[in-house]
């Protein structure tokens, strides 16, 4: 497993730009130079970074946590390349807009930045980056989730968290040994970020038929191979397996650049993802830390059930939404009322919409039920996956009750223009499963 001699045919070709459209598109290429996946990078690190064009002063960007796994030796051999400007975030730093403006500050004069870490200090390096015009790339530090590639960063925004246009890295850079000694629930989460393919590609299929969004098989054919490999022995990555952690790799990789070229997050964050980030805003205070995979992993089952109950009921008998901007602000607040707001307002049925959609539920049924079989990873089987890597199933297992989990799955919808199956569940007289809190 050394450099790009162990990467998939799809990553090579992506890198390339001559991975084939599935659609019928011109080939396919990214604006990432480069990925190295091998069994050690120890020594290997300038000469990766060197030909990527940083300039000559590097923020190398940690916490106290990456700074220990792999910052330090990070930070020593990229030394002879130029100025090493050490930029140290404070434990647990959050991906915040008060962090990033601060994270700009400390990099001020560096021409590059390099992230040391995965997700919070990824999303922080690839926005910070974007706003200042300057190139970027990360060395990873956990296979936790499937950012490391996507040109989106996940930050929150006076209480609202957003999913923002963000630079992509330059190159993506990991150590399968360095991922297999991450914490356990870090490899569990990046799996549970990984398994939300089938419910996040059914949510966009949704979408398209009854809606007429844009949708692309190209991120999804680019999974299969690594998949069924994470699917058939998952609990193989607790056992520091470097080949199941390579598929793991590979994956999370892979659904990043999907998300890149179709510039969006589409398909890999959906319903399941809406759900996440409710509970990221509002869960009660004092509430222990969560990785974002181990939420989603939560979501990905609810929303399975949801999915499968839904589809089973046949065509649904649509109706037009009563929620109003005056309703949202009485329960978020008018600065995330308002915001959220914004983003349901254009996805909204209403008497008008109703009108057309109504009978094109009834037309595209067939074919949107039979789209959504093909792709489909039954909800039995992912809890099943999940339970033999130890992955969190319940509300319970990432530190929320019942209630507030059934409020997080009936409201998360209001956050974002995205539509999924928590839209039709409550835009229609479908029946859901009670514990999913829609009634």
């Amino acid at each position: 497993m050394n450099g790009t001699a162990s990467l998939s045919d799809a990553l090579d070709l992506l890198l390339r730009g001559n991975y084939p459209d599935p659609d019928g598109g011109p080939p396919i290429g990214v604006p990432v130079k480069a990925v190295h996946i091998a069994r050690s990078l120890s020594g290997t690190e300038a000469d990766l970074v060197a030909p990527l064009g940083l300039g000559r002063r590097l923020a190398v960007v940690c916490d106290p946590v990456t700074h220990e796994v792999l910052g330090a030796r990070i930070e020593r051999a990229l030394a002879g390349l130029g100025t090493i400007v050490p930029v140290m975030l404070e434990a647990t730093p959050h991906a915040d807009i008060e962090t990033v403006e601060s994270l700009r500050r400390a990099c001020a004069s560096a021409d590059g930045l390099v992230a040391v870490g995965s997700g919070t200090i990824n999303d922080l390096c690839k926005f910070a980056a974007a706003k200042d015009g300057k190139p970027y790339v990360v060395f990873a530090t956990a296979p936790s989730m499937n950012g490391y590639t996507s040109m989106n960063a996940a930050i929150t925004v006076g209480g609202h968290k957003l999913s923002l246009p963000a630079a992509t890295p330059l190159g993506v850079f990991m150590d399968l040994e360095v991922l297999a000694k991450a914490p356990a629930r870090m490899i569990r989460a990046g799996l549970g970020d990984s398994l939300c393919r089938p419910t996040a590609q059914a949510d966009w299929l949704l979408s398209h038929h009854l809606l007429g969004t844009p949708y692309r098989r190209a991120p999804f054919a680019m999974l299969a191979d690594d998949e069924s490999i994470l699917l058939d022995q998952p609990e193989a990555l607790l056992r520091a397996d470097l080949e199941t952690m390579l598929a793991l790799a590979r994956t999370l990789v892979l659904s990043g650049l999907g998300m890149t070229i179709c510039h969006g997050s589409y398909p890999a964050s959906q319903g399941e993802h809406l759900i996440s980030h409710y509970i990221d805003m509002f869960a009660p205070a004092g509430r222990d830390n969560y990785f974002h995979g181990e939420q989603v992993a939560v979501a990905t089952l609810t929303m399975a059930r949801i999915q499968e109950t839904i589809l089973a009921a046949g065509p649904p008998r649509l109706r037009p939404s009563l929620m109003t901007r005056a309703d949202l602000e009485d329960r978020y607040g008018p600065a995330i009322g308002a915001s959220s707001w914004k983003e349901f307002e254009a996805k909204r049925f209403t008497e008008a919409t109703m009108q057309a959609l109504g009978q094109r539920a009834i037309d595209v049924w067939d074919d949107l039920t039979e789209d959504i079989r093909a792709a489909n990873i039954s909800a039995e089987r992912l809890a099943e996956i999940m339970k033999r890597a130890g992955v969190p199933t319940e509300p319970a297992d990432i530190g929320v009750s019942p209630a507030f989990y059934a409020k997080a799955v009936r409201d998360a919808r209001f956050l974002r223009n995205r539509y999924t199956f928590l839209d039709l569940a409550d835009d229609s007289e479908s029946v859901v499963p009670a514990y999913a809190g829609i009634q």
